[in-house]
């Protein structure tokens, strides 16, 4: 394996501007520049940690994407004169963006990088919010949406991939779930300032996570996998080290990367025959069969529309409810972060998608007993404080499990032969399923609350049935590990 500059496969002049944009990587002054740049950085934990919190800026903005439309629907729709079914469009444009910019990240990915990947994906967010910002009629609202779409659905798929590959395996479960943390950390900002800001300066501040991401970018190192798959072995070492800390002997696993990158011949075309092979066909099942299920137990349509459930359960102060559901959102994905590595990937899976069952039986029966009582019974105030406990436990649920652990195992389990293929097509398989289930949920919630609930129930029974079947515990290996148990 060669360590030119060129990576000997014509790409080096798409790389170069991506690769050097810290002062971490040369080998001549490698040490000398090593030392300059990163001289408070002694051990692993502290670099990896300056790593997150950098990269962690893109699921931030996923997450201020995802939730800007339900504060700022009202103010919208009054100041723009938008219709229902116009707003509906502009809310969903998002998801349809984000499947093109799927499409796009996997490719984008393998060929200028993790970090150059973050870079591109940058830019269209940014113009975006600007352009939903000053926006005058519906047309720029839509141009802008999509925008945003595009750049949320590249970093949907880079950061998982990105906090994996540079995450030392004692921390990986953990800081591969950072990107969800964080995802819903974003939909909180979004309702919190929503309820104080106009939504123009809301689109404003949509743009901060993006405008420091980008200059965060030149301080931190690529991922040393990637490095190692085009061929820049002394860039690959030297961006290790730095991770690792500069008093940690890192041969063991710089033998290991090497000998997976030797396995797989990256000028090799990937072909439809090859997927007759197990090693590629299981993983690529398993990474999709979770993202798309992730998506079909329903908890988007139920957060996006946790106004009308809510107000059908009898809450008055609905915008208070939704901002309590992203507080939970946040501190049940941050336990899950916690537990991760202690418990492992599918015991979590399991108890996440059991307990949301469980909640969804809840909320089901007591939407459809509502149904059946007087407003004025007893029984009615008890049955609508059961399903909202219904709904909140469903939240917690999913966010203990289903939402963080199907990005990190998509992002572990995946090989690099089909990485950027096979990640593309699984991302781009969830906010498709994201967009349906977005678009449905409204015509479902106005059909039957209790209808919608059980729908989803059944979704979930099969999500128990995909993981206790197929997913493989992936706790304590290391991604060649991983990788060597499909053969």
């Amino acid at each position: 394996m060669s360590g030119r500059d060129d990576g000997e496969d014509g790409r080096g002049d798409l790389r170069k501007p991506f690769l050097h944009t810290g002062s971490w990587y040369r080998m001549g002054s490698r040490q000398s520049s090593l030392m300059g740049s990163a001289q408070a950085i002694r051990d692993n934990s502290v670099s990896v940690l300056a790593c997150v919190l950098i990269v962690a800026l893109g699921p931030i903005q996923t997450g201020f994407t995802c939730g800007y439309s339900s504060p700022a629907q009202y103010d919208i729709t009054e100041d723009l004169k938008l219709t229902v079914s116009q707003f509906s469009l502009f809310g969903s444009l998002s998801n349809v963006g984000a499947m093109v910019g799927a499409l796009a990240s996997g490719q984008i990915s393998e060929h200028i990088g993790r970090k150059g990947s973050l870079m591109v994906a940058a830019i269209p967010n940014i113009i975006g919010w600007l352009t939903i910002s000053f926006s005058t009629d519906f047309s720029f609202l839509y141009m802008g949406r999509l925008l945003e779409g595009f750049g949320v659905g590249m970093i949907s798929y880079t950061v998982p991939v990105y906090l994996v590959e540079i995450a030392p395996q004692n921390l990986r479960g953990a800081l591969g779930s950072v990107n969800q943390l964080c995802v819903t950390i974003g939909v909180l900002l979004a309702y919190v300032l929503g309820l104080f800001v106009h939504w123009r300066v809301l689109a404003i501040l949509g743009i901060l996570p993006c405008l420091v991401l980008i200059p965060g970018l030149f301080f931190i190192p690529e991922s040393p996998r990637w490095l190692a798959k085009v061929g820049l072995t002394d860039d690959f070492e030297a961006s290790l080290q730095v991770l690792r800390g500069f008093d940690t002997d890192i041969t063991l696993e710089v033998n290991e990367i090497k000998r997976s990158v030797a396995s797989t011949n990256r000028r090799t075309t990937i072909r439809f025959a090859d997927f007759k092979m197990r090693k590629l066909w299981l993983p690529l099942m398993i990474g999709i069969g979770l993202l798309v299920l992730q998506q079909l137990t329903g908890l988007n349509g139920v957060i996006f529309y946790s106004t009308t459930i809510f107000a059908s359960a009898g809450i008055s102060s609905t915008n208070a409810a939704t901002v309590g559901v992203g507080a939970i959102q946040v501190i049940a994905t941050a336990v899950s972060a916690w537990l991760v590595d202690r418990s492992g990937r599918r015991i979590l899976l399991l108890v996440s998608s059991l307990g949301m069952v469980a909640s969804l039986i809840l909320a089901t029966v007591s939407f459809y007993l509502k149904d059946l009582v007087s407003e004025d019974s007893s029984l009615f105030g008890i049955l609508g404080i059961l399903s909202v406990i219904g709904v909140l436990l469903m939240v917690v649920f999913f966010s203990l499990g289903l939402g963080p652990i199907p990005w990190l195992m998509m992002s572990e389990i995946l090989p690099a032969k089909i990485k950027g293929l096979g990640g593309s097509v699984a991302t781009l398989a969830n906010w498709f399923f994201c967009w349906i289930i977005t678009m449905t949920a409204p015509l479902l919630l106005a059909w039957s609350i209790g209808g919608s609930f059980t729908i989803y129930t059944i979704m979930t029974i099969i999500t128990v049935a995909f993981v206790a079947i197929w997913v493989p515990e992936t706790k304590g290996k290391t991604l060649e590990e991983i990788h060597s148990s499909f053969n």
